[in-house]
């Protein structure tokens, strides 16, 4: 693919059928599950993500020196798969991941009687892995407010462990759906667990060899719903969604109704049309973080004014995705900004700003950037620099964007 992508503005109606990639969360989720399992799981539908592949390919391997490239879920599964191990075994990633803190984990992980160093920085990868001894303690006790990865890789390996584990959660839990999803899924395969106020314990038990089918993935989906929100008129069927959702970005259906989205599901599919939007919404993303840059950009254009919460992880994903967001959004004229601590505040484009050149967004390396700024082409050209970034999540994005009647060039 070029450097670069021109997306021609669209003034038709969107109408068409999107086969959705499936969800890299469940996916990546079941692929450790099934391995915790003895591979003995069927797992239909799993997603054609790049970090899915990685997965994938990772847990058959085995090489000595793991390298999990760009995948922040990866890096984190694959340590806790790790650190059970009865080999010696390294992991590392991109200079960018290796940025990116992993000590909350190893060092729970070393609590329960893993032995992991670092290889480089105290805290970031890379790693080294020696063989597990012996189960040290079955209780943990880890901030709620840090990555749900960390819990999710945790939960995963509860059941493997001779002693089983308790992990209690100070203070405020964050993405909660996604720590509901890993659970969701255990169950699935034959894992009981209780989740209790601060506190979630998983005996010591065995994974059972039962089958089961990827659902479509919702983070994907939420660029549909800006591209709907953004358009003239719209009619889009996106196929394989649950109304009852495993995935906490399934929010998107509820926060884009304010935004001019409304969702009408069906057996396995929702069908999305326009509808009145709001003038201003608060919005806690906390819960669903991967949906704010999609939000951010559509409530831009939108005219729609926001005041959000809960957007701390996004400083520590792929880049600094509220930085990254300010910077691209002001390019519409828009503004984002933190006005205290912890609080942010989009005010949208002005009513009466004219564009009249092509728009271009920079990807900062990061699939969501890409994706979320793309929908810009319902308002006027845009050009898209690092247009590649889509594989790490959804490999047919532009194909898809294609089929919807989108005039993408090469540039």
């Amino acid at each position: 693919m070029s450097d670069a992508l021109f997306l021609a503005k669209h003034q038709a109606k969107l109408s068409l059928t999107v086969p959705l990639t499936s969800s890299k969360s469940e996916s990546n989720r079941a692929l450790l599950i099934q391995k915790l399992g003895g591979n003995q799981a069927s797992l239909d539908n799993l997603s054609t993500a790049r970090d899915t592949v990685t997965m994938k390919r990772l847990l058959s391997s085995d090489d000595e020196k793991l390298d999990v490239l760009d995948a922040g879920t990866v890096m984190r599964f694959m340590t806790a798969y790790l650190a059970m191990g009865s080999t010696q075994r390294q992991i590392t990633g991109t200079p960018r991941m290796c940025k990116r803190p992993i000590k909350i984990l190893a060092e729970a992980l070393n609590d329960l009687g893993a032995n992991i160093s670092y290889l480089g920085e105290e805290g970031y990868p890379p790693l080294q892995f020696e063989p597990f001894q012996s189960q040290k303690t079955n209780s943990l006790t880890i901030p709620g407010n840090i990555s749900s990865q960390y819990i999710s890789a945790l939960l995963m390996i509860a059941p493997t462990l001779p002693e089983g584990l308790t992990i209690h959660l100070e203070g405020e839990i964050y993405s909660r759906p996604y720590i509901e999803m890993t659970l969701n899924l255990m169950k699935h395969f034959g894992i009981d667990s209780q989740f209790e106020e601060q506190s979630i314990t998983v005996a010591s038990q065995n994974y059972q060899a039962n089958s089961y089918t990827i659902e479509s993935d919702w983070s994907g989906a939420s660029y549909w719903y800006s591209l709907v929100s953004m358009a003239s008129e719209a009619e889009v069927t996106l196929t394989g969604l649950r109304e009852k959702s495993n995935q906490g970005d399934s929010a998107i259906a509820q926060i884009m109704e304010g935004i001019g989205v409304k969702s009408v599901f069906t057996d396995n599919a929702v069908t999305l049309t326009k509808c009145d939007h709001k003038a201003h919404m608060v919005i806690d993303f906390k819960s669903c973080p991967d949906l704010a840059q999609t939000v951010f950009v559509c409530a831009a254009v939108k005219g729609v004014s926001l005041e959000m919460t809960g957007l701390e992880s996004l400083r520590i994903k792929e880049t600094d995705r509220t930085a990254a967001m300010a910077t691209e959004l002001a390019k519409l004229g828009a503004k984002l900004e933190e006005t205290k601590p912890g609080t942010w505040v989009l005010t949208p484009m002005p009513k009466n700003h004219v564009i009249t050149a092509p728009v271009t967004f920079d990807s900062y390396d990061d699939h969501r950037m890409a994706m979320a700024l793309a929908p810009v082409s319902m308002l006027c050209d845009v050009v898209i620099n690092e247009p590649e970034v889509v594989v790490k999540s959804y490999p047919e994005y532009w194909d898809h964007l294609k089929m919807a009647g989108i005039q993408i060039t090469e540039k």
